[in-house]
């Protein structure tokens, strides 16, 4: 009876070590592919995460991570939409599959956290491509299903994430976006604050979603709360983190540019160009390279190089009249409004007038405009 015992005892501690070890190596695998995704290094990811699928059949973590792959390709240039409809089949098959085990398993956290995410990623390429209504439609299919996991695992950080960014979003976008008012009044009560302090939580202490969590207090703290130097310290992390990532080292520069900083930003979109030159991924296309010169032209400016920063802004000019279809650009309007500022300077009063006119002729762009209209009265001086 003993012995039977004692043999017993020695095959679940066994046991608990085969879990444990499996365990492990799934946790590995999720998070070097996670930082091989934010690093851009797709190829690798996909390899890591089929390894995963390979290891954990019926594991929808493999699929879900495999298609953060595509929600990336789709950040690198949001003007392209070919990987749209390949993301949205990929997040509507998890779905599928997470009902499929959810019909067993009601109360699967794990499941349930998949298939809240995968919805919410829905809302996000839909809120990107400004479908705000299936967006917010998709926000209210996704709350009960991450309540339902964060009140099966009260620690489960990644999931609190999903509920910050709810919390946020849906306090602040109606007043946005109007045509959400009504939809709102059918959802539940929201905190923005809360909002915050859940999404920094994620920040500190989530797994899976803590750098997802990083961006999105950067954006917060950039687009919407207006608080520029605290969004400046999270894209610093995340640049530090992941230099080679450009959605993350665009923000940077971005950042610091409206902080004030203007070389920090020339010196980041100097790099972003080097980075074009040996064409790695998300740093070659025009969009990128537009920026980058007017932000680099800007410094110039900033520090009397007005030759070169002319030189900057006629570039950036030559990009923008082949981008910007349906719109002239911010970076279009401002690169004319310095081109006529700087040939006033230079004497070139009729070119200086040209510039000025083409500006009225565009759609107002901030103080463009008056602007326009003050130095065509007065030519500018510095």
């Amino acid at each position: 009876m003993r012995k039977s015992f004692i043999i017993s005892f020695i095959f679940s501690i066994f046991l608990a070590e085969i879990c444990f070890a499996q365990f492990d190596i799934r946790d590995s695998l999720i998070t070097t592919g996670i930082y091989q995704i934010y690093n851009i290094k797709f190829e690798k990811a996909e390899s890591t995460f089929q390894t995963l699928k390979n290891k954990f059949p019926s594991d929808e973590a493999g699929n879900f991570f495999l298609t953060m792959i595509d929600w990336w390709r789709i950040l690198l240039n949001t003007t392209i939409e070919k990987y749209d409809e390949g993301f949205l089949s990929k997040l509507n098959a998890i779905i599928e599959k997470c009902d499929l085990i959810l019909e067993k398993d009601k109360n699967n956290a794990e499941v349930l956290f998949f298939k809240g995410g995968a919805i919410g990623f829905r809302g996000r390429l839909r809120a990107l491509r400004q479908s705000w209504i299936k967006a917010a439609d998709d926000g209210r299919l996704a709350l009960p299903i991450i309540k339902k996991v964060t009140s099966l695992e009260p620690n489960n950080y990644d999931a609190i994430f999903g509920l910050g960014i709810y919390n946020y979003y849906a306090s602040i976008l109606p007043e946005k976006y109007p045509i959400l008012k009504p939809f709102m009044l059918f959802m539940p009560s929201t905190d923005k604050d809360e909002g915050i302090r859940q999404v920094k939580l994620t920040a500190e202490k989530g797994k899976y979603a803590k750098y997802e969590a990083n961006y999105f207090l950067m954006l917060i703290y950039f687009t919407d709360e207006d608080k520029p130097f605290e969004s400046y310290n999270y894209a610093s992390k995340l640049v530090k983190e992941f230099p080679d990532n450009p959605v993350f080292e665009k923000w940077g520069g971005r950042i610091a540019a409206k902080v004030g900083n203007s070389l920090t930003a020339s010196e980041i979109f100097k790099n972003v160009l080097l980075k074009g030159q040996k064409k790695m991924m998300g740093y070659y296309d025009d969009i990128t390279k537009r920026e980058a010169l007017y932000y680099i032209a800007d410094y110039y400016w900033n520090i009397n190089k007005v030759d070169s920063s002319k030189i900057l802004f006629e570039k950036c000019v030559e990009y923008s009249s082949k981008i910007d279809k349906d719109k002239e650009s911010g970076f279009y309007v401002n690169s004319l409004v310095y081109l006529g500022m700087i040939n006033d300077i230079q004497n070139n009063r009729n070119k200086a007038i040209e510039y000025y006119k083409k500006i009225l002729d565009m759609e107002e762009y901030k103080q463009s405009h008056e602007l326009a209209e003050k130095y065509l009265q007065t030519p500018f001086k510095k």
